[in-house]
């Protein structure tokens, strides 16, 4: 009998935890947007209990990713689908040109790489950056995004991520200062070396995969950040 009696009260929890949320969903009841599952994703807000389910949401329906980017404060424009001579399909892709930060080119990307980028800054670089050297981060060097290749470049297995925008290789960042900092300062115990390692671990965060200098030697100098299938930090 109590078994049951409990049972019940669980259905009964669930049944009202399901029509609240409905409501909210609705709009019938509200809630502050940090505690609203379906409030929309805002990068430049201090990450609270739901950003992660807030990204991913974002990062899987195109029509709120491209409507969050365009509250971002990254410029960039459609490109117009297209298929390259070696099959490689870039299809929705983005030409990004900045965001609150320079780049050292412009790059394509999928949204959900944009998306990334932009949380990433906000939240991880930028604090990274004022923490450690009491100033802000002026660029973001990157030696691209799309390139129709296997991965690692070899000739045979799946396509890098490379293959459809949707991945982009930096190596470096600018402060404010005209303080430049590579990868090649990485794991040489230097402040460079130490503010490198927090972006890694930033980086780990907001997107899928994040390989870096430990990673292989492929890696040696720079970070690979994709919004692929695969969750890795290396």
């Amino acid at each position: 009998m109590g078994a049951r009696i409990v049972g019940w009260l669980l259905l009964v929890l669930m049944a009202g935890a399901a029509a609240f949320g409905y409501a909210v969903y609705q709009g019938r009841v509200a809630v502050p947007d940090r505690w609203n599952p379906f409030a929309p994703l805002d990068v430049r807000e201090p990450r609270g209990p739901l950003t992660a389910l807030k990204l991913w949401r974002t990062v899987h329906d195109r029509e709120l990713c491209v409507a969050t980017l365009e509250r971002s404060g990254v410029a960039f424009r459609p490109v117009a689908d297209s298929t390259t001579p070696a099959g490689c399909e870039l299809k929705d892709v983005l030409r990004v040109t900045h965001s609150d930060v320079d780049y050292s080119g412009p790059f394509l990307a999928t949204c959900p790489l944009a998306i990334g980028l932009a949380f990433f800054e906000h939240q991880y670089l930028q604090p990274a950056a004022v923490e450690m050297f009491g100033q802000r981060v002026r660029r973001i060097e990157h030696v691209g995004s799309f390139a129709c290749r296997k991965v690692n470049n070899q000739e045979d297995g799946s396509r890098s991520q490379h293959a459809s925008a949707n991945a982009i290789d930096l190596t470096g960042f600018v402060l404010e200062s005209g303080r430049r900092i590579t990868l090649a300062r990485w794991n040489d115990g230097s402040a460079d070396a130490a503010f490198l390692e927090r972006v890694h671990d930033g980086a780990c965060h907001a997107f899928d995969t994040t390989l870096g200098p430990d990673y292989n030697a492929l890696h040696r100098m720079h970070f690979h950040i994709d919004m692929g299938p695969y969750r890795i930090c290396r």
